[in-house]
This record gives C-alpha cells, sequence and structure tokens, in this order.
C-alpha cells in the first residue's frame, strides 16, 4: 500500500466531532472527517456527493505540535435574546496526517490537494493552513510513513492517532458517511494511540542545518 502524508499547520486550527449548540469545541488532533472534508473540498465535490471512496482510507495522525488550547467567546442578540457562544481553537499546532490507500486514488489526491478546487481550511473557514500541505506519497504503510517522516517540533516523544481493527481501540464518532446539510452522518471509527521517542525520527531541522557566523564578513 502507499500512504498520502499532508502537513497540517495554521496560526488557528478547529477539529469539532462532539460540538453541541453555543459551546463548539475542538479535538486535540485532526479528526478523519476534517481530513476528509478538506480532500472533498480539494476534489470539487459538492455536499451531497458520495464520500464513500474517501472514507475507506486508512487514517493516521502524528503530533509533532500539540499547540494550546484557546477559547473565543461570541455574543449575539436577537429581539428576544442574547446568546453566548464558546468555540474552541488550537493554537500554534502542527501535525502529521497520513492516509493509506490504492496509488492511484491517492495520486488523484495529491494533485486535488496541490491545485484545489475550493479553499482549503483546518476545521474552521476562519482557520486558513500555513504553507504548503500535501507532502507526497510514499510507498509505505501509513505507521510506517508516520513513524519515519522527518519531524519539525521538538518534544521528546511523538504521539501517533491511528485507525485500528486491534483489541483494546477507543471508539471516536468522527467518521462521516454524509455531509448533507439536511442530513450529516457520522459513525464510529476504532483508534489506538502509539507514543514513539522522538530520537526514533529524523529531525527534519537538523537534517538541513547549516554552519552560520553571523561575524564572518566583519574585519576583526
Amino acid at each position: 500500500m502507499s500512504t498520502l502524508l499532508l502537513r497540517l499547520a495554521a496560526p488557528l486550527q478547529s477539529w469539532g466531532y462532539d460540538s453541541k449548540f453555543e459551546r463548539r469545541t475542538t479535538g486535540r488532533e485532526p479528526t478523519k472527517s476534517g481530513v476528509i472534508g478538506l480532500i472533498a473540498a480539494a476534489l470539487g465535490r459538492r455536499r451531497d456527493e458520495s464520500l464513500e471512496d474517501l472514507a475507506m482510507l486508512k487514517f493516521g495522525v502524528r503530533i509533532d505540535k500539540p499547540g494550546r488550547v484557546l477559547v473565543d467567546f461570541h455574543t449575539a442578540r436577537s429581539t428576544k435574546q442574547t446568546y453566548v457562544t464558546r468555540r474552541y481553537y488550537l493554537e500554534d499546532a502542527e501535525f502529521l496526517v497520513g492516509l493509506e490507500g490504492d496509488a492511484v486514488l491517492l495520486r488523484t489526491l495529491e494533485n486535488a490537494v496541490n491545485a484545489p478546487f475550493f479553499p482549503l481550511f483546518l476545521g474552521r473557514r476562519s482557520c486558513p493552513p500555513t504553507g504548503r500541505i500535501c507532502l507526497g506519497i510514499r510507498d509505505m504503510s501509513l505507521e510506517e510513513a508516520l513513524r519515519t517522516e522527518p519531524f519539525y517540533g521538538k518534544d521528546n516523544t511523538y504521539i501517533l492517532v491511528l485507525d485500528t481493527d486491534e483489541s483494546g481501540a477507543y471508539r471516536q464518532r468522527d467518521l462521516p458517511f454524509s455531509f448533507s446539510q439536511r442530513h450529516r452522518k457520522f459513525t464510529y471509527r476504532y483508534v489506538t494511540n502509539k507514543v514513539i521517542p522522538h530520537n526514533s525520527i529524523e529531525s527534519a531541522v537538523s537534517r538541513h542545518e547549516t554552519v552560520h557566523d553571523a561575524f564572518e564578513g566583519v574585519d576583526s
């Protein structure tokens, strides 16, 4: 199998899967529904079009930089009532996302993300991405690709969040079947977390480090 890698970084991201009424929460890492929504936008799919081929892709996230939770308060008034809503965001976070599946389909997705039909955002329209999203296709499994791709963070450990059918996994309700505004439909997927030490992954920063002397051109 092959794996398409995406880098999701921005000043603000928001990946809600359990938001209700005035409280719009965010997960601590990108949700499968949110990333499929991003891919569907890149492909130019409408809300009532099928997501079956995208939902079947194996999904995983490596948390390179967890960021901080930011709460934004909104006040809306009607003639009868005032509403206060709380919207949660991840501030200054960075993730490596992998989608494993058929190489032909992944190539189509890669081309779409590099030249998207609709504007792309990270969970909400107010969260545009920073820098290049698509890192390309790796000819390896999802977990292997997430474990070996160079990282940019500085944490001592990294967490992988992966689709799985292993025992002991937990359920998360962020597998989309329809984004239709009249009948949005999600179901559960099984997820596992794995902790990996940073020294098992090559640092992209150290890989490109150069020696620089600020006083090199100054006469003594």
